[in-house]
């Protein structure tokens, strides 16, 4: 099975017996740098008031909920949907990789399998997590980690058409700095792909811009390069050096 490197689709399957909503921004953050979000979908009860915090986040971050009641004690048929619902999303070939936000074992397993199948397996989930799953996932990202740094500023309103350049210039800092390439410089396709996966409103014409590349030249922040025959690519203005 072949997968696109480029904007890889993710399928983000998220355990909320296991998980804990204060990482949701965070998280999709991280998610953004993977890949394009596609699906995302998150198990448990959610009649059970220790899931408030889950249900006034669904909305924010688009998170389909799979209501599972618990019929019977020990048993958890959150895991088992997770599982069936991860493997009919894998046999549909559309997916380059798929992120399993828990720190249960029980899914060591199906980061396995997925992997036999050609997709990548990027874990979720706190540092008490057993190491099979860990060692079974391709990638394995502990949430405390997702803690310690602030989540990109999330306006309460969208920014209003005709808004200045100079107001995207901060979400378009936070990608080029996430990105961290060798020398700075980053494609301005990348970064096209990269602002709407963050933030799926971001669009250029807000800012009085036709195309992206007009915005960046119009905010003056950064500096361009367009090479013969090659892309433009961009990168933060430096600061001159001082003797």
């Amino acid at each position: 099975m072949a997968f696109a490197d480029n904007t890889k689709r993710l399928a983000v399957l998220i355990d909320a017996d296991n998980t804990s909503s204060k990482i949701a921004d965070r998280l999709f953050e991280e998610v953004a740098r993977l890949g394009e979000a596609s699906v995302r979908r998150i198990y448990g009860d959610f009649s059970s008031p220790r899931m408030k915090g889950w249900t006034e986040t669904l909305t924010r971050h688009a998170i389909v909920p799979q209501q599972q009641f618990a019929y019977t004690v020990g048993k958890n048929a959150s895991d088992i949907t997770l599982v069936i619902d991860a493997m009919d999303l894998l046999h549909t070939e559309r997916f380059g990789g798929f992120c399993l936000v828990s720190s249960d074992s029980d899914f060591t397993r199906l980061a396995s399998r997925i992997r036999e199948q050609g997709a990548d397996v990027y874990g979720f989930g706190e540092q008490k997590t057993p190491e099979s799953f860990r060692q079974a996932c391709s990638r394995f990202i502990y949430t405390e980690n997702l803690s310690v740094d602030p989540p990109v500023e999330r306006e309460t309103k969208p920014a209003p058409p005709g808004s200045p350049p100079n107001a995207a210039v901060p979400i378009i800092k936070r990608v080029l700095v996430d990105i961290d390439s060798d020398d700075g410089w980053v494609a301005l396709s990348t970064l096209g792909t990269r602002l709407s996966n963050l933030k799926s409103d971001f669009d250029s014409r807000t800012y009085g811009s036709s195309k992206l590349s007009d915005l960046v030249r119009k905010t003056g922040a950064f500096e361009v390069e367009t090479a013969e025959g090659k892309a433009m690519r961009i990168r933060l203005r430096r600061k001159p050096s001082q003797n």
